[in-house]
């Protein structure tokens, strides 16, 4: 589908980085709350039952389920498809984790050299978090003493229910529910909103469903919701428009939901709906003024993973008032996602142009590879878009009539 507008609006990759990155700094934001209050959700009254950052997150998977269902559709070959996966995902999570294990937590925890690099946690810490599943929280002696003592990194523990949705969309895609059988999605997004309706996953609850490893799979299910909304409407991109109005509206019926107590079970499900509607939409009516302006916005990821790790170093420091924490920590969280942009992101991203569909061959389901230009794109490029090669000058030659003389025969160039 393209672009509603286009020369109105921005194209769809910038909308959706740049609500990337809002995201991450609403994630930052509201973390600064129970950083230094724990008993504290979100920066909003907790008789509201909203927060910000658990909005964002849900548009972050609808955006992702949008997304990655549309990277299927450009090349539906398996493993290209999971090698692109790999190096989106692995590569700044390792990063931090290391980082966070060799060279913060030495520096910042209460125990002995000795002890801290001889306990089996410290080495865990980056095994476990980057087989992602068997999260690991905490850190020997690391953040112990600070007011929110319970994980030395608790941003990542959306990232195994991101590559769950990478999952979901691979065995969709193999069986053909994100072409010809797209009339799947149906019944696949029902059966999540069943499941979220009994596991009972909210704002600050996990939901009574237990955990899968380190997972708690209430909040997973949760969040799958947005994630498979926003498969649905990529494959029916044709058929449902993406209005303004209607995400607005969407929004308010939320809001209206939510403070209005008969109807209050049914946010829930309008949530996932509402934002993630409205976080797509809204991608594709960005003003087209901050179409020059990606860079600043691709370290979203980085921004994401790093935001904790710098909230508790901070607190560390001194610092006990959420509203100081949140002008020290955004603004150093982006610095550090920016590194992570440009030291390990971009280069690794790179290396996707060896994942490229060869221009002679089809995609994996048997069809002609779409062309690259007529497609939504993944949020960060593989690498710039090479510019057309211009079609070389027509010469049109002209016979002399006969009688003519030569002199009057011209050659036009068009």
């Amino acid at each position: 589908m393209s672009s509603p507008g286009a020369k109105t609006y921005a194209k769809p990759d910038t909308g959706f980085a740049w609500l990337r990155m809002f995201g991450a700094i609403l994630v930052v934001f509201e973390h600064c709350f129970p950083i230094i209050e724990p008993s504290r959700i979100t920066s909003l009254p907790s008789s509201w039952n909203i927060s910000l950052g658990y909005f964002a997150l849900m548009g972050f998977f609808a955006m992702s389920g949008y997304q990655i269902a549309d990277s299927w559709r450009r090349d539906s070959s398996w493993w290209r498809y999971l090698l692109k996966r790999v190096l989106r995902i692995w590569p700044p999570l390792l990063f931090v984790v290391m980082v966070t294990a060799f060279v913060i937590g030495p520096l910042v925890t209460v125990l002995s050299p000795r002890e801290y690099w001889g306990n089996h946690d410290t080495w865990g810490y980056v095994v476990n978090n980057a087989m992602l599943y068997p999260l690991q929280h905490l850190l020997p002696g690391v953040f112990t003493e600070n007011p929110y003592p319970f994980s030395a990194n608790g941003s990542i523990w959306t990232l195994p229910m991101e590559t769950t949705g990478y999952l979901i969309v691979l065995v969709i895609g193999l069986v053909g529910g994100l072409a010809r059988g797209r009339i799947v999605l149906f019944p696949l997004l029902l059966a999540f909103m069943v499941a979220d309706g009994f596991m009972g996953a909210s704002v600050g609850f996990h939901g009574n469903a237990g955990s899968l490893f380190s997972v708690p799979l209430g909040s997973m299910v949760a969040f799958l919701v947005a994630f498979v909304l926003g498969m649905l409407l990529h494959s029916y991109r044709d058929l449902i428009p993406l209005r303004p109005a209607v995400a607005y509206a969407l929004v308010a019926l939320y809001l209206v939901a939510n403070f209005t107590p008969p109807i209050e079970p049914a946010t829930r499900f309008i949530l996932p709906i509402a934002a993630g509607y409205g976080a797509i939409t809204w991608a594709y009516h960005w003003p087209r003024r901050l179409e020059g302006y990606d860079q600043w916005v691709y370290p979203s990821y980085g921004m994401y993973v790093w935001g904790m790790p710098v909230q508790q170093l901070y607190t560390l420091a001194g610092v006990r008032d959420s509203y100081l924490l949140i002008v020290f920590a955004v603004p150093t969280a982006y610095l550090c996602g920016v590194v992570s942009w440009r030291l390990i992101e971009r280069p690794t991203q790179k290396l996707r142009i060896y994942l490229r569909v060869p221009d002679e061959t089809r995609s994996g389901g048997g069809r002609r590879a779409p062309h690259p230009d007529d497609e939504i794109t993944q949020v960060i490029p593989a690498v710039p878009p090479r510019p057309p090669r211009l079609p070389a000058p027509q010469v049109a030659r002209f016979e002399p009539r006969p009688g003519a003389p030569v002199a009057h025969c011209r050659e036009h160039r068009n």
